[in-house]
């Protein structure tokens, strides 16, 4: 066996073909080639610098409770009305619509927590709406007035202007279909809105927390009309200003009628009509 070539070192080399016994071999074997792009070792973690599951739910947004949402059903058993005349009150007090497929929120509605949804079964639409309707003044208020037991408007105070209104202009004149109006004027609006065959009502509270008495409801296209006749009178000039912003405020649709609409009604009022989609045949 050859002893190791390294000078100096009579050790035996540990193969017949090697020239260096084993302890110079490893002195002398060439070391691999270390990459400098390697990231540097991650710092290892405790169990004190990890973060706990608390203080990670801690970092987390808070999810707010989506509101609980009730529907027509609920509505009914809740309020104590006919399944069947919840929707078309809803619809009067401006919150709903209806199209061919269903009923749809209006922006009143939305603002009121509707919420659009459909039935599987057949796609239709309808519309659910957040619990807090079960308390809304103005729904108690129009389905008290709808089961008859509603006195709002004999009741209102007598220090109210829209009271001191009523007690000086009476509903002395009777219509074709029987409504007692206040004016000659309002007579002909009720009489053409009657000849055209359009449901109407008078003196409708507005579905509003204000006390406002509008002078005629269309349920179809939630319209309403307003006779501006006493122009000359400074408090019905005021109480008029105080109600066109009323309609404003909550985006009624509003027909607004003056004495030059009620000389040639028959041709205004189709024109006004017409502009919320209610055609006149």
């Amino acid at each position: 066996m050859k002893t190791c070539t390294q000078p100096g070192c009579d050790q035996l080399v540990s193969k017949p073909e090697h020239q260096l016994c084993l302890e110079h071999w490893k002195a002398n074997k060439p070391k691999p080639a270390t990459s400098t792009n390697q990231p540097p070792p991650l710092p290892q973690q405790t169990s004190q610098s990890l973060p706990s599951k608390a203080k990670v739910a801690s970092s987390l947004p808070e999810s707010s409770a989506s509101p609980k949402l009730v529907k027509a059903t609920e509505i009914s058993k809740k309020l104590g009305i006919h399944i069947n005349k919840v929707n078309p009150i809803l619809a009067e007090l401006g919150w709903l619509t209806k199209d061919q497929n269903g009923w749809i929120p209006t922006s009143q509605g939305v603002a009121l927590g509707a919420v659009q949804q459909t039935f599987s079964q057949d796609n239709k639409k309808y519309v659910s709406w957040s619990e807090s309707i079960l308390t809304n003044n103005i729904l108690i208020e129009t389905i008290a007035r709808f089961k008859g037991s509603d006195s709002t408007q004999q009741n209102l105070s007598e220090k109210s202007d829209e009271a001191d209104f009523r007690k000086r202009f009476p509903a002395d004149y009777r219509t074709t279909d029987g409504h007692l109006v206040r004016s000659k004027a309002e007579m002909l609006i009720d009489n053409q809105l009657y000849y055209m065959g359009i449901v109407h009502s008078y003196e409708r509270k507005l579905p509003i927390q204000e006390k406002m008495y509008c002078d005629f409801y269309l349920p179809v296209g939630n319209v309403y009309i307003e006779y501006w006749g006493y122009e000359d009178s400074p408090d019905y000039a005021a109480r008029k200003r105080v109600k066109q912003e009323l309609y404003r405020k909550y985006n009624f649709n509003l027909i607004e009628l003056s004495d030059k609409h009620i000389n040639n009604l028959d041709d205004h009022l189709p024109a006004l009509l017409l502009k919320f989609g209610i055609a006149v045949s």
